[in-house]
């Protein structure tokens, strides 16, 4: 008889949506149900069934306990109905239920099948706070370079509010007309749409991936965002710490014009360039210097070898860096993004 030693406690939630079977939608929680022997001979602890995770109802409706689990005799995680028939599964040898594939609907379920979302805290509960650094710098100074080795190498969390006004614009949405008028203007986009944009970000990201790291590439970009901020975190709220990339207009210009070259993006050129750091000086300057005046504000020149500029933000991002990221080796990626490697043909 198998027993299951050393789990980590099941602090994960599961969501259910859009099951063709109403009563099988809605929240799953660790399962409480008391050690005890499956049908493959396992001794499930508490929180678990087989050796994996498993989950109650958060209604304590359902007649079987846990109500999704996973079988080892049918190798499947399996969500019940109300009264403990199996209603969906899917045949896998996952950890965890799987959020990106197709559920197959089982003899007692209704199609379609649902969709699973995995919450890493109480959706019931408000959201823990983020822990946030934001990043400046003109066009080109090299953010998002920055931002994208700390993500893959330091564990934090890269959000762009260029991009996610990009990715907004693209769905065309209700605000898509409004961001692609101010943006095709150079101009900077309404206060409430970009804070609305990264809240929801942060919020959904941290649910679902536990993550509360966060570097936010392009934000605050006037004194204006930083009142919206304040706005919806609370002005007694510790202002977060800002990484400013300086860089001189001539290197910007250079690199501008030469990631045009394969970027596609409207507004990597001349006139544009010229447009954005003009808005950069008058909006943006004055907010880097209200950080440097509540000393939160660290500059780094990066007019210098990329390799010198990333260990000086990895040096500044360590307080809160897991340490088991900085001990591991650079990826091929973060090589090339770091000039020690060329990239590929399809990406000069």
């Amino acid at each position: 008889m198998a027993q299951t030693n050393n789990l980590k406690p099941n602090t994960l939630y599961i969501e259910v949506i859009g099951a063709g079977l109403p009563e099988v939608d809605g929240l799953f929680v660790p399962s409480t149900a008391p050690p005890t022997e499956s049908e493959s001979g396992t001794v499930s602890s508490l929180g678990y069934w087989n050796g994996k995770m498993a989950w109650d109802r958060a209604d304590g409706k359902s007649a079987r306990s846990p109500a999704l689990s996973y079988s080892n005799t049918y190798q499947s995680w399996r969500i019940c109905r109300l009264d403990g028939h199996l209603a969906y599964d899917i045949t896998c040898e996952e950890e965890l239920p799987p959020t990106e594939r197709e559920w197959h609907v089982y003899k007692k379920g209704v199609a379609p099948a649902p969709r699973v979302v995995i919450h890493h805290f109480d959706p019931r509960q408000p959201c823990p706070k983020p822990n946030v650094v934001f990043v400046l710098g003109g066009p080109g100074a090299g953010k998002g370079t920055m931002c994208e080795l700390a993500e893959s190498q330091l564990g934090w969390t890269h959000l762009s509010a260029g991009d996610l006004l990009r990715r907004e614009r693209e769905k065309d949405g209700p605000t898509a007309n409004t961001i692609n008028e101010f943006i095709t203007a150079g101009k900077l986009v309404p206060n409430e749409i970009v804070v609305a944009l990264i809240k929801n970000s942060m919020e959904f990201i941290t649910r679902t991936t536990g993550k509360t790291n966060f570097l936010l590439d392009g934000f605050p970009r006037s004194l204006d965002n930083l009142d919206g901020w304040s706005q919806i975190f609370g002005s007694q709220t510790e202002l977060p710490k800002m990484l400013y990339l300086e860089c001189p207009y001539d290197v910007l210009e250079k690199r501008i014009l030469a990631r045009a070259q394969y970027t596609g993006r409207v507004d990597d050129n001349v006139a544009s360039l010229k447009l954005r750091f003009d808005t950069f000086k008058a909006e943006t300057l004055p907010t880097v210097e209200f950080f440097k005046s509540k000393g939160k504000c660290i500059e780094i020149d990066t007019s210098q070898s990329r390799q010198a500029v990333y260990a000086l933000v990895a040096s500044h991002l360590s307080e809160f860096t897991d340490q088991a990221f900085v001990t591991q080796p650079l990826t091929e990626r973060a090589e090339m993004l770091l000039g020690l490697r060329p990239y590929p043909k399809d990406e000069e």
